[in-house]
C-alpha cells in the first residue's frame, strides 16, 4: 500500500500531517503508527479537494462568497450553504483522481469488494488543541461499493459548507484559504458495543480516573444522543471501578441491508444489561492510558468492540473543557491594581 499525492495510508501519516490529511486523517494515522489498533483505512488528501474545488472555482467562486459574509447572516449563509453543496455533490470528480481513489478502495477491500466502509470528513481545522470542528462536517456509515464511496467523498467535501460549518468559520473570522477537507475511507467495525472514552473526569476534571460510556451495536447512538449510555469511572492506577451506571439502552444502531444504519429496538434481555463485562472494561482502560502516554495529555476516544471481542480506536482527540479551564488564568490582572478597589467603594476617587 503505497501513498500518492492524493492518497495518503494511514501508516504514512501522522499529526503532524493535518494540512495534509486533516485532523481526524492525522489522529488514525498516529495511532497506527503507535501500535493502537485501528481499522485501516487510508485518506483522501486535501490536495484532492483543492483540485476538485480549484475546477468549479474556475466557473464561479466558493471561498470569497463564504468571505464576504457575516456571522449573523443566517439566511445567507444557509442559501450559499444549499447552492455550494450542491455544486460539489453533482460534480464529476478528475478522471485521474476517480481512479486512484478507486484503486485504493480496491486495495484496501481486497477480495471482499463489497466490505463496508465508513467515510468520514477531515477537516484541517479539525481537532486541534486551540479550535474544535468536531461535529461540524458530516460521517457516512456502512457505505458499500466502490460508486457510493466515490458519492460520499463528495458528500464529505460538500459539508465543508454546511450551515454550522460556514457559521463557524465567520463566527471567528478564519480565513478561507486556509481551510480544506480531506476525507478518511476505512473498514467498518461491525460493533457488539460501541461508545466514548475521556481519560480525565468529563464531570470533575480529575485525571486519576477514566470514564467510559458505551451502548450496544454502533456508537453513532451515543454521539447522536438518542441513547443514554452505560458509564463507569475507573480509577487510572488501581484499576477500580467506583461508578457503575446502567442505563435503559431502549434503542441501538445496526448495520442496514444495502448500506446506512437503522435503529431498531433493543431487546428486553439486554436494555438493562451492562454493554461491556469487567474484563473488557479493564482492557479498555489499558488502551487509554496508552493512548494519553502517546499524546501527552488527556484524550476524547471513540471506540468500538467488534463481534469477535476485539478492540478498535475509531478517533482520539485532545480533551479540551478541562485543559482549557486549567490553563486560563485565575483573574485578568488589571492595568492600574487599584482600579478592583475603587470598584468596590462605587468608582469613589
Amino acid at each position: 500500500m503505497r501513498s500518492s499525492e492524493n492518497i495518503n495510508w494511514f501508516a504514512d501519516v501522522g499529526l503532524g500531517d493535518r494540512a495534509m490529511v486533516g485532523g481526524k486523517g492525522g489522529s488514525l494515522g498516529e495511532l497506527t503508527r503507535a501500535g493502537i489498533p485501528v481499522p485501516p483505512g487510508f485518506v483522501v488528501g486535501t490536495s484532492a479537494f483543492e483540485r476538485f474545488l480549484s475546477l468549479l472555482e474556475n466557473e464561479e467562486p466558493i471561498r470569497r462568497r463564504v468571505e464576504v459574509l457575516g456571522a449573523q447572516e443566517l439566511e445567507q449563509i444557509t442559501a450559499l450553504s444549499e447552492s455550494t453543496r450542491a455544486r460539489l455533490e453533482n460534480a464529476l470528480l478528475p478522471e485521474n483522481l476517480q481512479t486512484e481513489i478507486l484503486d485504493a478502495y480496491a486495495e484496501l477491500c481486497g477480495d471482499k469488494l463489497t466490505w463496508p466502509l465508513a467515510v468520514r470528513s477531515s477537516a484541517t481545522t479539525e481537532d486541534a488543541e486551540d479550535a474544535s470542528f468536531a461535529g461540524l462536517q458530516d460521517t457516512y456509515l456502512w457505505v458499500i461499493g466502490a460508486q457510493a464511496t466515490l458519492h460520499y467523498v463528495r458528500s464529505c467535501w460538500a459539508s465543508l459548507y454546511s450551515v454550522p460549518s460556514i457559521a463557524y468559520r465567520r463566527k471567528h473570522q478564519m480565513p478561507e484559504h486556509g481551510v480544506a477537507m480531506a476525507v478518511v475511507v476505512q473498514r467498518m467495525v461491525d460493533a457488539r458495543a460501541a461508545g466514548v472514552m475521556f481519560t480525565r473526569s468529563p464531570l470533575t476534571g480529575d485525571r486519576s480516573v477514566i470514564t467510559i460510556e458505551g451502548t450496544w451495536g454502533l456508537g453513532s447512538a451515543v454521539v447522536s444522543g438518542e441513547v443514554t449510555p452505560d458509564r463507569f469511572v475507573i480509577g487510572k492506577i488501581t484499576g477500580e471501578i467506583t461508578v457503575r451506571d446502567i442505563s435503559d439502552k431502549h434503542v441501538q444502531h445496526v448495520p442496514a441491508e444495502g448500506g446506512g444504519t437503522r435503529e431498531i429496538e433493543t431487546p428486553e434481555q439486554l436494555r438493562r444489561a451492562p454493554c461491556l463485562s469487567d474484563e473488557e472494561l479493564a482492557a479498555l482502560k489499558e488502551v487509554a492510558r496508552k493512548v494519553e502516554s502517546h499524546y501527552g495529555r488527556p484524550q476524547d476516544i471513540e471506540w468500538a468492540i467488534d463481534r469477535s471481542g476485539k478492540i478498535f480506536l475509531l478517533q482520539s482527540r485532545p480533551e479540551t473543557v478541562w485543559s482549557a479551564k486549567s490553563a486560563a488564568p485565575v483573574a485578568r490582572p488589571a492595568e492600574n491594581p487599584l482600579h478592583h478597589v475603587m470598584n468596590i467603594f462605587g468608582g469613589r476617587r
